[in-house]
């Protein structure tokens, strides 16, 4: 299989992902003692992570951490891009700091929008609807890929440790692939782990939830993360734990450090080996390798290292279009704009793929499949929070019990209902409002 966050393709066997890829399964464990989890997290909605477990602590302990989602501001904004900013605003009420990268340096490489075309998209499209669906401007920031010199100066200089072969790898390119095209993932990097730069709060945990189609930016960012790594914390092939430097420069300081760090943290029974630049850690056990890491991470910037932590990312499930395809900006039939009027979306539902029978006899004979019905997928998503009732209405589908029509009409009010509200909270919106969000 192939990932590619530019295409179209429409993917479907998400456990196959998993394990092609080396994503991990989201289990409940990862979300049911946080404080009122989302609807997405409880629904299966979010199938998979990498490194979410460090998030899940810094929520329980109230650790600062950081999220980094961008915006691609070359289209109308529907209800798969709402999924993303619901998630940030349930994480901002959590603590996290949130950071908003508007991807106009993108959108120039792979889209061919100008910058100018990007910010007006940015400024009357999105955001506007970010702020109605909730996003407060406290611990939130909101930049312009082209106008944030720290995001393209890490792009150029984390780059030094990556290589064509890697690129063409993780991406396809090829010898067509146009040089802005190529260095768009290295900018995405660059959006990414600058919120671990000191200014803008240091070293921390970040998260970024994105769709499946975004992970090759999520392991290119956590492969240059450890390549710039001062240390190396894993289980050697003898079943030690070992803390290793992995730089020849300050090695014997940097031991040192480590030591010193290790005591701190009550490990007793040490083996340094100067030659080898490690030191094995006979009483640890696997468990206490993330913490460990996470103090030789704090310091590793005194050493001239940056100090970040690989950035985590939660991967949800794509929203099926109204006609079974895939939702996207470019085909007005298959989405659900946050801009629709109530008479626009009417007309998409009514028209919309259903699970259910050919006839109505059949649909009471054989039941419906709520499971293949994008309406259903309207209300899991979107629509419906309390979980009971939406367990009623799959199971009177599944029965039989409930026609496509009733279930359609019942998407159409409660769509209208959230189309008015974004309405009328955008358009109580003032400039200023906006201009708080933004970067100065």
């Amino acid at each position: 299989m192939k990932i590619d966050p530019w295409s179209s393709t429409t993917y479907q066997d998400y456990a196959r992902l998993r394990d092609e890829f080396g994503i991990q399964e989201f289990t409940e464990e990862l979300w049911k003692d946080l404080p009122n989890p989302h609807r997405l997290l409880r629904r299966g909605v979010i199938f998979g992570h990498r490194g979410f477990q460090i998030i899940h602590d810094s929520i329980k302990t109230k650790k600062p951490w950081a999220i980094l989602t961008g915006l691609m501001p070359s289209g109308r904004m529907h209800l798969g891009h709402k999924m993303v900013i619901d998630e940030v605003v349930y994480y901002q009420s959590t603590g996290a700091d949130v950071n908003i990268a508007i991807a106009d340096i993108e959108a120039f490489a792979t889209r061919g929008h100008t910058l100018k075309e990007a910010k007006k998209f940015a400024l009357t499209e999105y955001l506007p609807n970010y702020i109605a669906l909730g996003l407060k401007p406290e611990k939130c920031r909101v930049y312009f890929q082209s106008m944030q010199q720290d995001v393209k100066d890490l792009a150029y200089i984390l780059g030094k440790k990556v290589n064509w072969s890697q690129m063409q790898a993780t991406y396809g390119f090829n010898g067509m692939s146009n040089m802005a095209h190529v260095f768009s993932p290295l900018i995405q990097t660059g959006d990414i782990l600058h919120v671990q730069l000191e200014k803008y709060g240091g070293g921390r945990p970040t998260l970024v939830p994105v769709g499946v189609d975004q992970d090759p930016h999520i392991r290119l960012s956590r492969d240059i993360v450890q390549a710039h790594r001062l240390y190396n914390v894993t289980v050697t092939k003898d079943n030690r734990i070992g803390v290793f430097v992995k730089t020849n420069k300050n090695v014997s300081e940097l031991l040192d450090n480590a030591e010193k760090i290790l005591q701190d943290l009550s490990f007793k029974k040490l083996n340094r080996i100067t030659s080898y630049k490690a030191i094995y850690i006979l009483d640890a056990e696997e468990e206490d390798i993330s913490h460990i890491d996470e103090a030789l991470i704090k310091t590793e910037t005194k050493f001239g290292g940056y100090g970040f932590f690989q950035p985590s990312a939660t991967f949800h499930r794509f929203m099926t279009g109204l006609t079974g395809e895939k939702m996207s900006s470019s085909k007005p039939e298959t989405a659900i704009f946050l801009t629709d009027t109530p008479e626009e979306a009417t007309k998409k539902i009514m028209n919309s793929k259903t699970g259910g029978g050919v006839t109505l006899a059949e649909q009471k004979k054989h039941g419906g499949k709520p499971d293949e019905c994008v309406v259903y997928e309207l209300f899991l998503y979107h629509l419906i929070e309390d979980d009971k009732e939406l367990q009623e209405i799959y199971n009177s589908c599944r029965a039989g019990e409930k026609t496509c029509g009733e279930c359609k009409k019942y998407a159409i009010e409660l769509m209208k209902e959230l189309l008015l509200d974004l309405k009328r909270k955008r358009e109580s919106m003032k400039d200023t409002r906006i201009q708080r969000y933004l970067e100065k």
